[in-house]
């Protein structure tokens, strides 16, 4: 488990992180969300002893990660994928880590092919694709058998059935009764992955809730009705509830579920050919929510103009 208390981070004038306080629960993948420079990154190189807090705490197994006698045992991370010497072949890069954290040798082998580069363990990194270097990274986090993991920007560089791949080693990881912390700009991949969020915005918290409260918070009560009947359907619900049309036979329904619209439906003998709850997207709530927050604003200009930044 991973606990952050009261967590702050000032470089000088810039305060990074402010007052940050979160969990990261066993058996759960936990979705880590914010705007570039919301103070994701800082916060994470604080869970695991790379920088140190203003004030507050972050720890990993109710103690610091520096305080864990052997960390990788504790906490396996993945931040940086070409953090690896490009002259040392991945074995020997993972030989390595073992040897300072009392793993067994045998446990390289065994990382090695569950991220599917046993097959180029004798090669050096420095002729790894992007791809490659991400399975040696994640190789890395794995290697010590630890009950919490973190990965940050895990699927750069990964083609698609990489990417299929990674989803199922987390929701995997997670079923095993570990801690996963998983942070990422692509949002079909964490709503896909995750169970819970955590999402902040100029160093503080804007969320921490589960993955479908924190849609469902953020999702009209819209429902898409098609029907041969449509104009029928509309004089039946448009005294009581608001309704725009949705091309020749469809209309959207504000104000009234699926269920409800369904009866009344039925009640007046409306036949009906589809009846769907719509529902916002990740990345449609996530905008939504983080609007306010985001540090850097791109204004879209007409083709063949150039985009601002401010």
């Amino acid at each position: 488990m991973i606990e952050v208390r009261g967590l702050t981070k000032r470089y000088g004038e810039v305060l990074a992180v402010d007052d940050l306080t979160f969990a990261v629960r066993p058996g759960e993948v936990t979705g880590f969300l914010g705007p570039n420079g919301a103070g994701k990154s800082t916060t994470l190189r604080m869970v695991l002893g790379l920088d140190a807090p203003t004030s507050g705490t972050a720890t990993v197994g109710g103690r610091p990660y520096a305080d864990h006698p052997a960390p990788l045992r504790a906490v396996g991370a993945l931040l940086d994928a070409g953090a690896v010497l490009p002259g040392r072949t991945a074995r020997h890069h993972l030989l390595a880590l073992a040897a300072s954290n009392g793993i067994p040798r045998r446990r390289v082998a065994e990382v090695l092919a569950e991220v599917g580069l046993d097959g180029v363990a004798r090669r050096r990194t420095g002729t790894f694709s992007l791809g490659m270097r991400q399975r040696l990274g994640i190789a890395a986090a794995l290697l010590g058998d630890p009950p919490v993991l973190v990965f940050d920007e895990p699927l750069n560089g990964l083609d698609p059935e990489g990417i299929v791949w990674i989803r199922g080693l987390m929701r995997r990881m997670a079923a095993e009764g570990r801690a996963v912390l998983m942070s990422s700009h692509l949002m079909s991949e964490i709503e896909l992955t995750a169970d819970h969020l955590i999402v902040i915005g100029r160093g503080r918290l804007v969320a921490d809730t589960a993955m479908r409260a924190f849609i469902d918070a953020r999702s009209g009560r819209e429902v898409l009705v098609r029907s041969p009947q449509a104009a029928a359907l509309r004089r039946m619900l448009s005294a009581a509830v608001q309704v725009r049309e949705d091309g020749a036979d469809g209309l959207v329904v504000t104000g009234l579920d699926t269920a409800e619209i369904g009866a009344l439906a039925s009640a007046g003998g409306v036949e009906l050919h589809e009846l769907t709850a719509r529902q916002v997207s990740l990345e449609q709530a996530f905008m939504d929510l983080t609007r306010d927050v985001v540090e850097y604003h791109t204004e879209h200009a007409p083709d063949g103009a150039k985009e601002t930044v401010r």
